[in-house]
């Protein structure tokens, strides 16, 4: 696959995404999960030959390239982290992170979370949902990422350029990650306190999207003890968040 370019110049093109990114950047976790919503409410899942098996197939492929997209951001979190969040919803680098997975992708974090909306996406299985949902997320993150970049290239000047010259924009570049994996340890840890949250949500949406499907196609009375089924997977989700939640909250995750 080839990587995505995007100009440096000064145009208004890279003006605008650098304003609708630093926009989405502040208000991203409220705003893509007001669109998901509202692309699940206005779309219809598509029942592939009228095949419960087909149909079960797109949920395996689903959550597969989910669980791709969540190791990747696990390989990420437990070898060299790096700070999305900033403070106060605004962009900040204490230092230029180039090592472990960004050594590969300067962007691996944000990567994980294509693959893991586009296993979402699978999961539903809508036609429109998915011209619209990823072209919106695909998007969105591009307008981050270009805003990230203005950031980090104002801040970090010759060393960021240094970098984008060497480490592609999403997609990694796989020369030499076998010493990148097993350089150094892994900090379970670090990785359970800082995804946690974000390993419930999708699982937990995923789950919501299986149901969903099944009262679509079929209706809640005519699959409502498989319903139940799969809304019982819900419970142990529910207890790895409480747990730990609590673990964090009493500093039993702290490195």
């Amino acid at each position: 696959m080839s990587e995505i370019k995007i100009p440096y110049g000064t145009g208004f093109f890279r003006k605008s995404m650098i304003t609708i990114g630093n926009t989405l950047f502040r208000y991203r976790n409220t705003m893509f999960f007001i669109i998901g919503f509202v692309l699940i409410i206005g779309t219809k899942p598509e029942y592939i030959f009228e095949s419960t098996f087909y149909d079960n197939c797109m949920d395996i492929a689903g959550f597969t390239v989910a669980i791709i997209g969540q190791v990747l951001r696990a390989l990420v979190i437990g070898k060299d982290y790096i700070k999305r969040g900033g403070r106060d919803n605004k962009m900040m680098a204490n230092r230029l992170v180039q090592g472990g997975l960004f050594a590969h992708s300067r962007n691996p974090l944000y990567f994980g979370n294509i693959l893991i909306i586009i296993g979402l996406g699978i999961i539903y299985n809508s036609v429109w949902g998915y011209i619209t949902a990823y072209s919106f997320f695909i998007f969105g993150y591009l307008a981050i990422v270009m805003a990230e970049e203005d950031f980090l290239r104002t801040k970090f000047g010759v060393e960021y350029e240094e970098y984008c010259n060497r480490v592609p924009r999403f997609i990694p570049r796989f020369a030499g990650i076998r010493s990148t994996l097993s350089n150094g340890g892994f900090d379970w840890l670090r990785f359970l306190r800082k995804e946690y949250n974000m390993i419930c949500i999708w699982v937990g949406c995923a789950i919501a999207l299986r149901i969903w499907t099944e009262i679509l196609h079929f209706g809640y009375t005519a699959r409502k003890w498989d319903i139940l089924a799969i809304s019982l997977c819900l419970i142990p989700i529910f207890i790895f968040y409480c747990v730990t939640r609590y673990l964090k909250k009493h500093k039993r995750l702290s490195t």
